[in-house]
């Protein structure tokens, strides 16, 4: 059973979801989506586990007006909703923007990884391309809200077989985009444009981690897993098929299968 749970950190309430018993698994989400992203994971959680999904500032049903934030500002919100739930160690992990969230995470606490996940995600900052992309998406959300982002990026975040065949999964994913307000998309992509480059701390990663990626991803393709997977000593990637750049949703059962053997082998 999937429970939902509000937790005061930094000033703030935090929405998290939680399902399961037993040793934690923080999971942090996908831009611009929010922590139901992650149901398909919370209904297969393995025994003996707990997985934890909190939205990011300004994500999720009722959040409040998220300002302006970086995200190292939003790794420090994790770690104090890890503190306010006694948890001092955990498997954590995300993907796409949850990944970079992770990588900050890292910087900040690394002795509070067991493991990490990342899926759908690269560790490099953005390219000047990329980041004139994201200047762009913020002027669109700026003027034409969060629809005209849904609108953009739904060919972007599922595969094309995902969006002829499965029209619920792109019916929720589109009901997840435009329930965050406007305001908190564009603070988030300013905060991605902002993040650096993670490939060294990831060299300096000393426990198991997992990389995931959708054989379609087309924005953070293999290689940017496979690149990932270089600079983890204790590094494994798994490659699934028939899924774009939400993976987790488009194959639910791999992604869910692929994480449960990584805990099993590794904790």
């Amino acid at each position: 059973m999937i429970r939902q749970a509000r937790a005061r950190v930094c000033g703030r309430d935090v929405r998290f979801l939680d399902a399961g018993a037993g040793w934690p698994v923080l999971l942090i989400h996908a831009f611009p989506v929010n922590a139901d992203m992650w149901r398909p994971q919370l209904e297969r959680v393995p025994e003996g586990w707990r997985y934890i999904a909190p939205d990011v500032r300004g994500f999720g049903p009722e959040a409040a007006p998220a300002g302006s934030f970086t995200l190292d500002d939003v790794a420090a919100d994790l770690a104090a909703l890890l503190d306010h739930l006694k948890l001092d160690r955990a498997v954590i992990g995300g993907l796409s923007m949850g990944g970079y969230i992770t990588m900050a995470l890292l910087r900040r606490s690394p002795e509070r990884f067991d493991g990490i996940i990342l899926a759908d995600t690269r560790a490099e900052a953005d390219t000047p391309e990329g980041l004139a992309g994201r200047r762009q998406m913020i002027d669109l959300v700026r003027a034409k809200g969060a629809g005209a982002v849904a609108d953009q990026m739904l060919p972007k975040l599922l595969s094309a077989s995902a969006r002829e065949h499965q029209p619920e999964l792109v019916a929720s994913v589109r009901r997840m985009i435009a329930s965050t307000s406007a305001e908190a998309l564009a603070a988030a992509l300013e905060a991605m444009m902002g993040r650096p480059d993670s490939s060294a701390d990831l060299s300096r990663v000393n426990c198991p981690a997992l990389v995931l990626v959708g054989a379609d991803d087309e924005v953070t393709p293999e290689a940017s897993a496979r690149a990932i997977e270089k600079r983890i000593e204790r590094s494994r990637v798994v490659v699934l098929p028939a899924a774009g750049h939400l993976s987790n949703l488009e194959s639910p059962d791999a992604f869910s299968r692929a994480l449960s053997d990584f805990l099993a082998s590794n904790m």
